[in-house]
């Protein structure tokens, strides 16, 4: 019998907090429970924000914590070619267009929308406003010469597209600390004609990160509830490779004072800084519910 797989898939773009910290205890001890196995994946596409002191950081760190897993562990910007050529069937299916677009440029094109109906603008799960469309239907006479100049471009789904091809219903199935499953509706449309390929790298976290998932043969997807409504591109996604579907579990977040969840961009207090203040693994572990 095929055993169980998780991953914990943190980026190098900063230290690990607390947070982190009950992500990784968590997947790890599904594990052991599920008898499985546990992944470390380095999840550092972002190239101009990620820093190899930040990835030995999170070794340091976890291993801190006493936690083990499995060599060698998979870094995602040693992978491009792979998420390259699932991006090349993506295209070949003609469900992505690329999009010029600055933030500067869709944020002065909602406002004009919202001014000529008087209508707030959708915005999708994340907070940010949808895609107005301005480049969904630009022509390939226009689209050449300026990919051709080297024109900084990001590559989006076209939704309209998609939903003809693939109207669904999607889905998927979460799983709990028991194991028992249960079906949940996967509503991608919700996200717009989202980004899958970034202006700065050959990917983007939703392509990665379905990728990753089969190549390493990840059977259970144990994540932070933030991530949640990203599982719905996640799904389409793997529907549109022809890629398995992991079993998914979202976790409550660790919340700050305030009641705002633990962020790097914050400066949440790291777990170095709570090492060097004197608390042990087992302190972090028994404060973490482990």
């Amino acid at each position: 019998m095929t055993k169980p797989v998780f991953r914990f898939a943190p980026s190098p773009n900063g230290r690990l907090h607390l947070g982190h910290a009950y992500s990784a205890l968590l997947n790890a001890d599904f594990a052991r429970r599920f008898e499985g196995r546990l992944l470390l994946r380095i999840e550092d596409i972002d190239i101009t924000r990620c820093r190899p002191e930040f990835e030995e950081a999170i070794y340091e760190d976890l291993a801190w914590l006493g936690l083990r897993w499995e060599e060698p562990v998979r870094r995602q910007s040693e992978h491009f070619g792979d998420y390259r050529a699932a991006f090349r069937t993506l295209k070949g299916r003609g469900v992505a267009y690329p999009c010029f677009c600055s933030r500067k440029d869709i944020a002065e094109a909602v406002a004009c929308r919202e001014a000529e109906t008087g209508r707030a603008w959708p915005h999708d799960p994340d907070g940010a406003p949808l895609y107005p469309g301005t480049c969904r239907n630009l022509s390939a006479v226009e689209i050449e010469p300026r990919i051709a100049a080297g024109e900084r471009h990001a590559w989006r789904f076209d939704m309209a597209a998609l939903k003809k091809l693939l109207p669904g219903p999607h889905g998927y199935h979460r799983f709990d600390c028991d194991g028992h499953e249960e079906r949940m509706a996967a509503d991608p449309w919700r996200w717009g004609d989202a980004v899958i390929v970034r202006k700065d790298t050959p990917t983007s976290y939703h392509l990665s990160v379905v990728v990753d998932d089969t190549l390493q043969g990840v059977t259970h997807v144990v994540r932070g509830q933030d991530l949640e409504a990203a599982t719905d591109l996640h799904v389409l996604l793997q529907v549109l490779l022809g890629l398995p579907t992991p079993l998914y579990h979202h976790h409550g977040l660790v919340l700050d004072p305030e009641g705002d969840k633990l962020a790097k961009s914050r400066q949440s207090q790291a777990l170095a800084e709570l090492r060097a203040a004197g608390a042990t693994p087992q302190a972090i572990r028994q404060r973490l519910g482990f």
